[in-house]
Protein backbone atom coordinates (compact mmCIF):
# COMPACT_ATOMS: atom_id res chain seq x y z
CA UNK A 1 0.00 0.00 0.00
CA UNK A 2 1.10 3.51 -0.84
CA UNK A 3 2.86 5.60 2.34
CA UNK A 4 2.00 8.43 3.12
CA UNK A 5 5.15 10.17 2.16
CA UNK A 6 5.16 8.46 -1.01
CA UNK A 7 1.94 9.92 -2.07
CA UNK A 8 3.03 13.49 -0.88
CA UNK A 9 5.63 13.23 -3.19
CA UNK A 10 3.22 11.99 -6.35
CA UNK A 11 1.04 14.96 -5.23
CA UNK A 12 3.80 17.17 -5.74
CA UNK A 13 4.97 15.47 -8.71
CA UNK A 14 2.76 17.79 -11.60
CA UNK A 15 4.02 16.27 -14.43
CA UNK A 16 3.58 12.48 -13.13
CA UNK A 17 1.92 9.42 -15.47
CA UNK A 18 1.38 8.17 -12.66
CA UNK A 19 -1.19 10.07 -10.58
CA UNK A 20 -4.19 11.90 -11.53
CA UNK A 21 -6.03 14.36 -8.63
CA UNK A 22 -9.43 15.03 -8.65
CA UNK A 23 -11.30 17.93 -6.19
CA UNK A 24 -14.69 16.12 -7.24
CA UNK A 25 -16.04 13.26 -5.85
CA UNK A 26 -19.33 12.44 -7.91
CA UNK A 27 -17.83 12.16 -11.40
CA UNK A 28 -17.52 8.69 -11.78
CA UNK A 29 -16.89 9.20 -15.54
CA UNK A 30 -13.77 10.65 -14.49
CA UNK A 31 -12.95 8.10 -12.37
CA UNK A 32 -13.82 5.20 -14.29
CA UNK A 33 -11.56 6.49 -17.14
CA UNK A 34 -8.46 6.94 -14.86
CA UNK A 35 -8.83 3.60 -13.55
CA UNK A 36 -8.82 2.53 -16.84
CA UNK A 37 -6.07 4.74 -18.25
CA UNK A 38 -3.95 2.88 -15.36
CA UNK A 39 -4.56 -0.45 -15.84
CA UNK A 40 -3.18 0.13 -19.45
CA UNK A 41 -0.48 1.29 -18.47
CA UNK A 42 0.79 2.66 -22.13
CA UNK A 43 4.09 3.72 -20.63
CA UNK A 44 4.46 0.29 -19.17
CA UNK A 45 6.39 1.22 -16.07
CA UNK A 46 4.46 -1.68 -14.92
CA UNK A 47 3.96 0.05 -11.02
CA UNK A 48 0.89 1.17 -10.14
CA UNK A 49 -0.93 4.52 -11.03
CA UNK A 50 -3.15 6.30 -8.30
CA UNK A 51 -6.61 8.53 -8.48
CA UNK A 52 -6.64 10.77 -5.57
CA UNK A 53 -9.97 12.67 -4.56
CA UNK A 54 -9.96 15.30 -2.57
CA UNK A 55 -7.14 17.59 -3.94
CA UNK A 56 -6.74 20.43 -6.16
CA UNK A 57 -4.45 20.71 -9.72
CA UNK A 58 -1.33 22.09 -7.74
CA UNK A 59 -1.54 19.00 -5.72
CA UNK A 60 -2.80 20.35 -2.13
CA UNK A 61 -5.83 18.94 0.02
CA UNK A 62 -8.95 20.75 -0.23
CA UNK A 63 -10.39 19.66 3.00
CA UNK A 64 -12.40 16.90 2.10
CA UNK A 65 -14.58 14.75 4.44
CA UNK A 66 -13.91 11.51 2.82
CA UNK A 67 -17.12 9.08 4.02
CA UNK A 68 -17.76 5.48 3.87
CA UNK A 69 -20.21 6.01 0.88
CA UNK A 70 -17.50 7.77 -1.25
CA UNK A 71 -15.33 4.93 -0.31
CA UNK A 72 -18.24 2.79 -1.19
CA UNK A 73 -18.73 4.08 -4.62
CA UNK A 74 -15.27 3.97 -6.01
CA UNK A 75 -14.64 0.28 -5.10
CA UNK A 76 -17.48 -0.27 -7.22
CA UNK A 77 -15.43 0.52 -10.37
CA UNK A 78 -14.10 -2.85 -10.47
CA UNK A 79 -17.52 -5.01 -10.37
CA UNK A 80 -20.23 -2.90 -12.11
CA UNK A 81 -19.24 -4.15 -15.31
CA UNK A 82 -18.18 -0.98 -17.31
CA UNK A 83 -14.59 -1.23 -16.84
CA UNK A 84 -13.36 -4.91 -18.77
CA UNK A 85 -11.56 -6.67 -18.68
CA UNK A 86 -12.08 -6.17 -14.68
CA UNK A 87 -9.28 -3.73 -13.14
CA UNK A 88 -7.50 -4.68 -10.28
CA UNK A 89 -7.51 -1.69 -6.98
CA UNK A 90 -7.49 -0.78 -3.97
CA UNK A 91 -9.67 1.88 -2.26
CA UNK A 92 -8.40 4.03 1.11
CA UNK A 93 -8.72 6.94 2.80
CA UNK A 94 -5.01 9.19 3.97
CA UNK A 95 -4.98 11.77 5.96
CA UNK A 96 -2.37 14.13 5.03
CA UNK A 97 -1.54 17.85 6.49
CA UNK A 98 -4.11 19.70 4.83
CA UNK A 99 -7.20 17.30 5.30
CA UNK A 100 -8.38 13.76 4.33
CA UNK A 101 -8.45 12.17 0.65
CA UNK A 102 -9.44 9.09 -1.02
CA UNK A 103 -6.79 7.22 -3.06
CA UNK A 104 -7.55 4.50 -5.52
CA UNK A 105 -4.31 2.53 -6.28
CA UNK A 106 -4.97 0.62 -9.51
CA UNK A 107 -2.51 -1.85 -10.84
CA UNK A 108 -1.46 -2.48 -14.49
CA UNK A 109 -3.50 -5.10 -15.96
CA UNK A 110 -2.01 -8.68 -17.31
CA UNK A 111 -5.34 -8.77 -20.17
CA UNK A 112 -4.75 -5.27 -22.27
CA UNK A 113 -6.00 -3.52 -23.60
CA UNK A 114 -8.46 -2.21 -20.77
CA UNK A 115 -12.00 -0.42 -22.26
CA UNK A 116 -14.13 1.55 -20.05
CA UNK A 117 -17.67 1.68 -22.17
CA UNK A 118 -16.35 0.96 -25.02
CA UNK A 119 -13.39 3.25 -25.00
CA UNK A 120 -9.58 2.75 -24.45
CA UNK A 121 -8.16 5.32 -22.35
CA UNK A 122 -4.41 5.72 -21.25
CA UNK A 123 -1.91 7.87 -19.46
CA UNK A 124 0.06 10.80 -21.67
CA UNK A 125 2.16 11.69 -19.36
CA UNK A 126 0.20 13.80 -16.72
CA UNK A 127 -3.05 14.03 -18.78
CA UNK A 128 -5.93 10.74 -19.81
CA UNK A 129 -6.46 10.21 -23.42
CA UNK A 130 -8.11 7.74 -25.97
CA UNK A 131 -5.96 5.34 -27.58
CA UNK A 132 -5.40 5.67 -31.34
CA UNK A 133 -4.62 2.48 -33.51
CA UNK A 134 -0.76 2.17 -32.84
CA UNK A 135 -0.95 2.58 -29.34
CA UNK A 136 -4.29 -0.31 -29.25
CA UNK A 137 -1.55 -2.40 -31.39
CA UNK A 138 0.83 -2.05 -28.69
CA UNK A 139 -1.29 -2.89 -25.78
CA UNK A 140 -2.56 -5.62 -27.62
CA UNK A 141 0.80 -7.17 -28.48
CA UNK A 142 1.88 -7.00 -25.09
CA UNK A 143 -0.21 -8.60 -23.50
CA UNK A 144 0.93 -11.90 -25.19
CA UNK A 145 4.15 -11.64 -22.66
CA UNK A 146 1.93 -11.65 -19.48
CA UNK A 147 -0.92 -12.95 -19.91
CA UNK A 148 -1.75 -15.95 -17.08
CA UNK A 149 -5.35 -17.09 -17.52
CA UNK A 150 -6.06 -19.98 -20.31
CA UNK A 151 -9.15 -18.05 -22.33
CA UNK A 152 -6.20 -15.53 -22.65
CA UNK A 153 -3.75 -17.47 -24.51
CA UNK A 154 -3.06 -18.83 -27.90
CA UNK A 155 -5.04 -21.43 -29.66
CA UNK A 156 -2.10 -22.96 -31.90
CA UNK A 157 -4.58 -24.80 -34.27
CA UNK A 158 -7.36 -22.62 -34.86
CA UNK A 159 -7.15 -20.34 -38.17
CA UNK A 160 -8.62 -16.85 -38.72
CA UNK A 161 -11.04 -18.67 -40.95
CA UNK A 162 -12.74 -20.47 -37.93
CA UNK A 163 -14.00 -17.73 -36.86
CA UNK A 164 -17.24 -16.19 -37.65
CA UNK A 165 -16.66 -12.40 -38.91
CA UNK A 166 -20.39 -11.83 -39.32
CA UNK A 167 -20.98 -12.80 -35.14
CA UNK A 168 -17.81 -10.46 -34.72
CA UNK A 169 -19.10 -7.21 -37.12
CA UNK A 170 -23.15 -7.34 -36.30
CA UNK A 171 -23.29 -8.88 -32.91
CA UNK A 172 -20.05 -8.66 -30.64
CA UNK A 173 -18.39 -6.01 -31.65
CA UNK A 174 -21.11 -3.65 -31.56
CA UNK A 175 -21.99 -4.30 -27.96
CA UNK A 176 -18.20 -4.17 -27.31
CA UNK A 177 -17.15 -0.88 -28.77
CA UNK A 178 -18.05 2.14 -28.85
CA UNK A 179 -20.30 3.16 -32.33
CA UNK A 180 -17.74 6.60 -32.46
CA UNK A 181 -14.60 4.29 -32.53
CA UNK A 182 -16.48 1.74 -34.84
CA UNK A 183 -16.95 4.35 -37.11
CA UNK A 184 -13.51 5.32 -37.38
CA UNK A 185 -12.18 1.59 -37.46
CA UNK A 186 -10.53 0.95 -40.62
CA UNK A 187 -7.53 -1.62 -39.36
CA UNK A 188 -7.58 -5.66 -40.42
CA UNK A 189 -9.82 -8.03 -38.46
CA UNK A 190 -7.12 -9.10 -37.07
CA UNK A 191 -6.40 -6.13 -35.05
CA UNK A 192 -10.07 -5.22 -34.30
CA UNK A 193 -9.79 -8.63 -32.90
CA UNK A 194 -7.02 -8.39 -30.90
CA UNK A 195 -8.00 -5.14 -29.43
CA UNK A 196 -11.00 -7.13 -27.62
CA UNK A 197 -8.42 -9.59 -26.50
CA UNK A 198 -10.04 -12.42 -29.48
CA UNK A 199 -6.64 -12.54 -30.97
CA UNK A 200 -3.47 -13.29 -30.89
CA UNK A 201 -1.23 -10.95 -33.07
CA UNK A 202 2.11 -13.02 -32.44
CA UNK A 203 0.85 -15.94 -33.09
CA UNK A 204 -1.88 -15.12 -35.73
CA UNK A 205 -4.58 -17.35 -34.54
CA UNK A 206 -7.75 -16.74 -31.62
CA UNK A 207 -6.80 -16.79 -28.33
CA UNK A 208 -8.90 -19.78 -26.37
CA UNK A 209 -11.53 -16.82 -25.31
CA UNK A 210 -11.83 -16.30 -29.42
CA UNK A 211 -12.55 -19.80 -30.34
CA UNK A 212 -15.34 -19.75 -27.66
CA UNK A 213 -17.29 -16.82 -28.87
CA UNK A 214 -16.81 -16.87 -32.48
CA UNK A 215 -16.23 -20.07 -33.67
CA UNK A 216 -19.02 -22.69 -34.89
CA UNK A 217 -17.78 -25.57 -33.22
CA UNK A 218 -15.30 -24.90 -30.06
CA UNK A 219 -15.68 -28.18 -28.67
CA UNK A 220 -13.10 -29.03 -31.75
CA UNK A 221 -10.40 -27.29 -29.77
CA UNK A 222 -12.09 -27.06 -26.55
CA UNK A 223 -13.56 -30.66 -26.11
CA UNK A 224 -15.68 -29.43 -22.91
CA UNK A 225 -17.04 -26.11 -23.92
CA UNK A 226 -20.62 -27.17 -23.78
CA UNK A 227 -23.08 -28.35 -21.34
CA UNK A 228 -24.94 -31.50 -20.63
CA UNK A 229 -28.51 -31.64 -19.63
CA UNK A 230 -30.02 -34.48 -18.52
CA UNK A 231 -33.47 -34.79 -17.22
CA UNK A 232 -34.21 -37.99 -14.74
CA UNK A 233 -37.20 -39.60 -13.70
CA UNK A 234 -36.30 -40.00 -10.17
CA UNK A 235 -34.04 -39.44 -7.35
CA UNK A 236 -31.00 -40.88 -8.62
CA UNK A 237 -28.62 -41.08 -11.64
CA UNK A 238 -29.72 -44.44 -12.14
CA UNK A 239 -33.14 -43.40 -12.79
CA UNK A 240 -34.58 -43.22 -16.29
CA UNK A 241 -33.63 -40.35 -18.35
CA UNK A 242 -36.45 -38.43 -19.37
CA UNK A 243 -34.68 -35.95 -21.67
CA UNK A 244 -31.42 -35.77 -22.57
CA UNK A 245 -29.95 -32.39 -24.61
CA UNK A 246 -26.36 -31.37 -25.37
CA UNK A 247 -26.52 -27.89 -25.51
CA UNK A 248 -23.49 -26.64 -27.89
CA UNK A 249 -21.97 -23.98 -30.49
CA UNK A 250 -20.40 -20.69 -29.81
CA UNK A 251 -20.94 -19.20 -26.67
CA UNK A 252 -24.34 -17.03 -27.32
CA UNK A 253 -25.42 -19.51 -28.60
CA UNK A 254 -24.89 -22.22 -25.80
CA UNK A 255 -26.20 -19.09 -23.56
CA UNK A 256 -29.58 -18.50 -25.51
CA UNK A 257 -30.36 -21.59 -25.72
CA UNK A 258 -30.31 -22.34 -22.09
CA UNK A 259 -32.26 -19.73 -21.75
CA UNK A 260 -35.20 -21.15 -23.85
CA UNK A 261 -34.50 -24.52 -21.99
CA UNK A 262 -35.24 -23.01 -18.73
CA UNK A 263 -38.40 -21.32 -20.07
CA UNK A 264 -39.86 -24.56 -21.15
CA UNK A 265 -38.34 -26.74 -18.35
CA UNK A 266 -39.44 -24.35 -15.52
CA UNK A 267 -43.18 -24.41 -14.77
CA UNK A 268 -45.25 -23.24 -11.96
CA UNK A 269 -47.53 -25.96 -10.07
CA UNK A 270 -50.12 -25.48 -7.40
CA UNK A 271 -49.33 -26.11 -3.96
CA UNK A 272 -50.83 -26.61 -1.11
CA UNK A 273 -51.40 -24.09 1.72
CA UNK A 274 -54.14 -24.63 3.48
CA UNK A 275 -56.97 -27.71 2.90
CA UNK A 276 -59.00 -24.75 1.17
CA UNK A 277 -56.81 -22.80 -0.61
CA UNK A 278 -53.99 -23.39 -2.95
CA UNK A 279 -51.08 -20.97 -4.59
CA UNK A 280 -49.07 -21.42 -7.53
CA UNK A 281 -45.37 -21.60 -7.59
CA UNK A 282 -42.67 -22.96 -9.22
CA UNK A 283 -40.08 -25.64 -7.69
CA UNK A 284 -36.95 -23.86 -8.72
CA UNK A 285 -36.69 -19.75 -9.24
CA UNK A 286 -35.45 -19.18 -13.24
CA UNK A 287 -33.11 -16.38 -11.55
CA UNK A 288 -31.38 -19.15 -9.10
CA UNK A 289 -31.17 -21.74 -11.80
CA UNK A 290 -29.95 -19.32 -14.73
CA UNK A 291 -27.64 -16.85 -12.45
CA UNK A 292 -26.38 -20.92 -10.94
CA UNK A 293 -25.46 -22.43 -14.72
CA UNK A 294 -24.35 -18.94 -16.09
CA UNK A 295 -22.03 -19.17 -13.27
CA UNK A 296 -20.44 -22.41 -13.59
CA UNK A 297 -19.77 -21.76 -17.33
CA UNK A 298 -18.36 -18.56 -16.15
CA UNK A 299 -15.86 -19.93 -14.22
CA UNK A 300 -15.19 -23.71 -15.29
CA UNK A 301 -11.77 -25.10 -16.49
CA UNK A 302 -12.00 -24.85 -20.11
CA UNK A 303 -8.61 -27.18 -19.92
CA UNK A 304 -10.99 -30.04 -18.78
CA UNK A 305 -12.60 -32.55 -21.48
CA UNK A 306 -15.70 -32.49 -19.14
CA UNK A 307 -18.69 -30.89 -19.84
CA UNK A 308 -20.66 -28.39 -17.61
CA UNK A 309 -23.30 -31.15 -16.11
CA UNK A 310 -26.94 -29.89 -15.80
CA UNK A 311 -29.11 -32.69 -13.61
CA UNK A 312 -32.16 -32.63 -13.05
CA UNK A 313 -34.34 -34.87 -10.96
CA UNK A 314 -37.16 -34.96 -9.24
CA UNK A 315 -36.20 -33.43 -5.78
CA UNK A 316 -33.08 -31.64 -6.73
CA UNK A 317 -30.77 -30.12 -9.79
CA UNK A 318 -27.50 -30.23 -9.34
CA UNK A 319 -24.55 -27.85 -11.51
CA UNK A 320 -21.36 -29.27 -11.79
CA UNK A 321 -18.70 -27.17 -12.99
CA UNK A 322 -15.13 -29.10 -14.17
CA UNK A 323 -12.04 -27.44 -12.33
CA UNK A 324 -11.87 -26.82 -8.05
CA UNK A 325 -12.03 -23.45 -6.68
CA UNK A 326 -9.48 -20.72 -8.25
CA UNK A 327 -7.29 -18.55 -6.68
CA UNK A 328 -8.22 -16.66 -3.79
CA UNK A 329 -11.80 -18.55 -3.26
CA UNK A 330 -11.21 -21.45 -1.40
CA UNK A 331 -14.30 -23.07 0.91
CA UNK A 332 -13.79 -21.14 4.10
CA UNK A 333 -14.37 -17.47 2.16
CA UNK A 334 -16.81 -18.73 -0.87
CA UNK A 335 -18.95 -17.38 -2.22
CA UNK A 336 -18.00 -14.15 -0.77
CA UNK A 337 -14.58 -14.30 -1.77
CA UNK A 338 -13.95 -13.35 -5.91
CA UNK A 339 -11.15 -14.47 -8.22
CA UNK A 340 -11.65 -15.48 -11.73
CA UNK A 341 -10.02 -18.55 -13.56
CA UNK A 342 -11.55 -16.89 -16.99
CA UNK A 343 -12.02 -13.25 -16.69
CA UNK A 344 -12.10 -12.87 -20.65
CA UNK A 345 -15.05 -15.00 -20.29
CA UNK A 346 -16.59 -13.17 -17.90
CA UNK A 347 -15.71 -10.07 -20.11
CA UNK A 348 -17.55 -11.52 -22.86
CA UNK A 349 -20.77 -13.03 -21.15
CA UNK A 350 -21.28 -9.36 -19.27
CA UNK A 351 -20.50 -7.67 -22.82
CA UNK A 352 -23.58 -10.06 -24.30
CA UNK A 353 -25.84 -8.88 -21.35
CA UNK A 354 -25.42 -12.03 -19.23
CA UNK A 355 -24.01 -10.97 -16.34
CA UNK A 356 -24.63 -7.30 -14.79
CA UNK A 357 -22.37 -6.73 -12.11
CA UNK A 358 -19.20 -9.42 -11.17
CA UNK A 359 -19.27 -11.40 -8.27
CA UNK A 360 -22.83 -11.80 -6.86
CA UNK A 361 -24.40 -14.40 -9.11
CA UNK A 362 -24.39 -17.07 -5.91
CA UNK A 363 -25.67 -14.88 -3.36
CA UNK A 364 -28.56 -13.57 -6.26
CA UNK A 365 -29.37 -17.32 -6.31
CA UNK A 366 -29.45 -17.97 -2.68
CA UNK A 367 -31.79 -14.70 -2.43
CA UNK A 368 -34.44 -15.79 -4.98
CA UNK A 369 -34.23 -19.26 -3.73
CA UNK A 370 -35.20 -17.80 -0.18
CA UNK A 371 -37.77 -15.56 -1.27
CA UNK A 372 -39.34 -19.10 -3.40
CA UNK A 373 -39.34 -20.87 -0.02
CA UNK A 374 -36.50 -23.24 -1.10
CA UNK A 375 -33.99 -24.92 1.10
CA UNK A 376 -30.75 -23.69 0.92
CA UNK A 377 -28.22 -23.88 -1.83
CA UNK A 378 -25.60 -26.46 -0.97
CA UNK A 379 -21.75 -26.65 -2.21
CA UNK A 380 -19.76 -29.11 -2.46
CA UNK A 381 -16.05 -28.60 -3.85
CA UNK A 382 -13.24 -30.82 -4.39
CA UNK A 383 -10.02 -30.54 -6.92
CA UNK A 384 -12.10 -31.99 -9.74
CA UNK A 385 -14.93 -29.57 -10.08
CA UNK A 386 -17.55 -26.88 -8.19
CA UNK A 387 -21.19 -28.99 -7.63
CA UNK A 388 -24.33 -27.04 -6.26
CA UNK A 389 -27.55 -28.72 -5.29
CA UNK A 390 -30.75 -26.88 -5.46
CA UNK A 391 -33.67 -28.48 -3.41
CA UNK A 392 -37.11 -28.08 -4.72
CA UNK A 393 -39.89 -26.64 -2.81
CA UNK A 394 -41.48 -28.99 -0.70
CA UNK A 395 -44.41 -27.49 0.46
Amino acid sequence: MLRLDDLAALLADLDSDRIERTRSTTDTDKFAQAVCAFSNDLPHGRRPGYLVIGVGEDGLPIGLRVTDQLLQSLAALRSDGNILPQPVLVVQKMTLPGGEVAVVEVQPSDLPPVRYKGRIWIRVGPRRATANEQEERILAERRVATARTFDALPSLDATLADLSQERFVLVYRRKAVAEEVIAENDRPLPVQLASLRLYDLRHDCPTHAGVLLLSERPTHWLAGAYVQFVRFGGTEPTSPVVDEKRVEGDLATVLQRLDLLLDVTLRQRPFLVTNLREETRIDYPKLAVRELVLNAIMHRDYQSAAPTRFFWFDDRIEIHSPGGLYGAVSAENFPHQTDYRNPLVAEVMRTLGYANRFGVGVQRAQEAMRLNGNPPLEFAFDPHGVRVILRAVTS
